[in-house]
């Protein structure tokens, strides 16, 4: 029996019975575009497998997320609960992500493998912290040259666990910087496996791990295999190699075997996706597997498509695939050419006002961009202007500690009273903690602290090569010696070892420095840009923004990694320059570039019925070899060469006057203070 599928298009229907009654059923892979209803599709095939007498049982879905399988199953079940035939399905029990999954097949099969069935799993703070441990168990902690830390050597092994790589080639691809230290991290993660043995433990990565080499054995292979009719796998284009070879011991001939996909949405190889896994999916078996194209897309209108089409077009390998969709705009995507980085946050701010005020919700909207510190003039301007914001993919720029910190010097340099900024300040150097920085803070005085004392006071012997360094700098800022606004730059030099020393994403956090640095250009003074951004109260992490603001109208700021998946009505996309898009970190080789492209073109494809894309004609870079920090004037990205501009509208934006600050007094006219004092006396 069919369920009722006439809500479903052509191409939806097709990947939803193609093979089914085939036996054995062949390999399928479906190429979902973007917008195209990939979990209707899916959910829709799990539905007519138990619709046509599949087991519910023997059907095993596999996802990338918690919340991407729930969302399934409840799909499926809605499913069941309209058609007589599935009305009395049981639960999709087997279905959830790779790793929930891994746990519970090993569990049940830990006797014939040599694990213990009460196997604990550590997250990755525990794993990182065991690292740690056995890290300084075998000495490396206290090498003469710093050795990696703890969180970048489980990266490292976690890269070379999940992309099946060799040690050597791990760090000759993505940790070049510590290929000195080859010898000593096989030891430290020899170490690491046993301690996790000993204690009868597995970290997230040996779920897939132990997974694998479980199914490397035949008869293992053969019985966990056989459990299952069907084996469905969203995302696949997400998938990694270790992941990829659980599936082809699962399905070595494909039987059954359905994965979904986007090949052009593949970009997260940062975590070890790896996209000839979905690319060569087809050539894998023989019979070569079946596959169906969804390019009707129900989220954008036509123009946007038509850009989107064209930017991966010029991919160099790809499924052919052109969205479509029935609806119709005359309005083409934007290009929107600015001057700098502060006039694309201007344009930016007055354009979501603007929209705003024509019946546009904010959290209709949404700013994305390659790099989190991507967004930093921009985040100040939406302070400025009263802008509610969310962010994903990293901190909100004012919250971040290294930016804090920064401005915490320039705080109590400003006003040698603000003792909490003192206390902030001191805490950055080693061996100061809150008892010692207490007892300085009292040293200097109470009513009227003299910061020139810093000299006479003798620090820890852990902060002692710092000490000379801080006083110097808090005098010259306390005298106004360096000047406005080349204080950033002297800040950031000064707090550049301190920040390399105290996190593990230095260069994203340098980056950040440098963008407060741009920023600081537009205020005339210090106490305008402290006062102004003072104005705008951290409320906390972008993952903990959604709670307070669930009732309030806010505008959504995003990495592209972190928007994928979601959908705005109005797009905008920050810096489509080259050395922005693509990055120029991230364009290396050609398959870094391509993955640039298909990030452009996911951001692109977020929009539902405005995209414009931002193009300052200069943007400030950082720590380019024999160039080091500048600005550069821009060029479009490549990913839009002059072939493709008829597909957009161009623009070009300048900005209007703005309102000059308001002339201070030299003296009150009355005395608030004091009023304030005999208020609660």
């Amino acid at each position: 029996m069919s369920l009722d599928l006439s809500n479903l298009n052509d191409e939806q229907r097709l990947a939803v019975t193609l093979g089914l009654n085939a036996d054995p059923a062949p390999p399928l892979l479906v190429i979902a575009g973007a917008g195209s209803g990939k979990t209707t599709t899916l959910a829709h095939r799990v539905a007519q497998l138990v619709a046509e007498g599949t087991d519910v049982q023997r059907i095993l879905m596999l996802t990338f997320s918690r919340r991407a399988a729930q969302e399934m199953t409840h799909r499926v079940e809605q499913i069941f609960a309209r058609n007589a035939k599935c009305s009395a399905a049981s639960h999709l029990e087997w279905a959830g992500t790779f790793h929930a999954i891994g746990a519970r097949l090993l569990r049940e099969y830990a006797s014939q493998i040599g694990l213990d069935p009460n196997f604990s799993i550590h997250d990755r703070e525990d794993a990182a912290d065991l690292m740690d441990l056995v890290r300084h168990e075998l000495g490396f902690s206290e090498k003469t040259s710093r050795f990696p830390t703890k969180a970048t050597c489980l990266a490292i092994y976690s890269r070379a666990v999940n992309e099946e790589l060799p040690l050597a080639k791990a760090l000759e691809k993505a940790f070049p910087w510590c290929r000195d230290w080859e010898a000593e991290l096989r030891a430290l993660f020899q170490g690491y496996v046993e301690a996790k043995q000993r204690q009868g433990a597995l970290d997230y990565d040996d779920l897939l791990l132990y997974w694998a080499r479980t199914m490397s054995a035949p008869e293992l292979a053969e019985s966990i295999g056989s459990r299952f009719d069907h084996v469905l796998v969203d995302e696949y284009q997400d998938t990694n190699r270790l992941q990829a070879t659980i599936l082809l011991g699962l399905k070595p001939r494909g039987t059954g075997l359905t994965v979904v996909g986007d090949d052009a949405q593949s970009i997260y190889s940062f975590r070890g996706a790896e996209i000839r896994n979905i690319l060569d999916f087809p050539t894998l078996f023989s019979p070569t597997a079946q596959t169906v194209t969804l390019d009707r897309n129900y989220r954008s209108t036509q123009p946007i498509l038509e850009a989107a089409n064209a930017v991966i077009g010029l991919a160099e390998d790809r499924f052919t695939k052109n969205l479509w969709s029935e609806r119709r705009s005359e309005l083409k995507p934007l290009l929107v050419t600015v001057r700098d980085e502060l006039d694309e946050a201007a344009y930016l701010a007055q354009q979501i006002l603007t929209n705003r005020e024509t019946g546009m919700r904010l959290k209709d909207q949404a700013v994305l961009f390659r790099a989190a510190y991507h967004s930093g003039p921009l985040e100040v301007e939406l302070a400025r202007r009263n802008i509610p914001f969310v962010k994903y993919g990293g901190l909100r720029f004012l919250d971040s500690a290294h930016i804090k910190d920064i401005l915490a010097v320039l705080r109590w340099s400003s006003n040698p009273r603000n003792r909490v900024a003192g206390f902030r300040v001191l805490q950055l150097l080693p061996g100061i903690g809150p008892a010692t920085a207490d007892r300085i803070l009292s040293s200097l005085g109470d009513a009227a602290p003299d910061l020139s004392r810093l000299t006479e006071i003798s620090p820890p012997r852990a902060a002692a090569g710092f000490w000379s360094d801080l006083a110097d700098l808090i005098w010259r800022l306390v005298t106004d010696s360096i000047g406005w606004p080349a204080e950033i730059a002297a800040l950031r030099q000064w707090y550049g070892p301190l920040l390399e020393a105290r996190y593990e994403d230095a260069d994203a956090r340098h980056a950040d420095l440098e963008q407060l640095e741009q920023i600081a250009t537009s205020y005339g003074t210090r106490d305008r840009l402290l006062t102004e951004l003072a104005l705008d109260p951290p409320d906390g992490t972008s993952a903990q923004a959604d709670s307070p603001l669930l009732d309030e109208d806010y505008l959504v700021l995003s990495t592209i990694h972190s928007a994928k998946g979601r959908e705005w009505k109005a797009v905008f996309v920050l810096k489509c320059v080259d050395g922005c898009i693509p990055s120029d970190l991230g364009a290396g080789s050609s398959a870094e570039v391509e993955e640039e492209r298909r990030l452009l073109y996911v951001a692109m494809t977020r929009a539902k019925d405005h995209l414009a894309l931002l193009l300052p004609q200069r943007f400030y870079t950082h720590q380019q070899p024999g160039k080091g920090d500048r600005h550069v004037y821009a060029s479009r990205t490549r990913f839009i060469p002059a072939a493709l501009l008829g597909l957009f509208e161009s623009r070009a934006w300048a900005p209007g006057s703005t309102m000059s600050p308001a002339a201070g007094r030299s003296s009150p006219i009355v005395n608030v203070s004091a009023q304030m004092r005999e208020m609660w006396t």
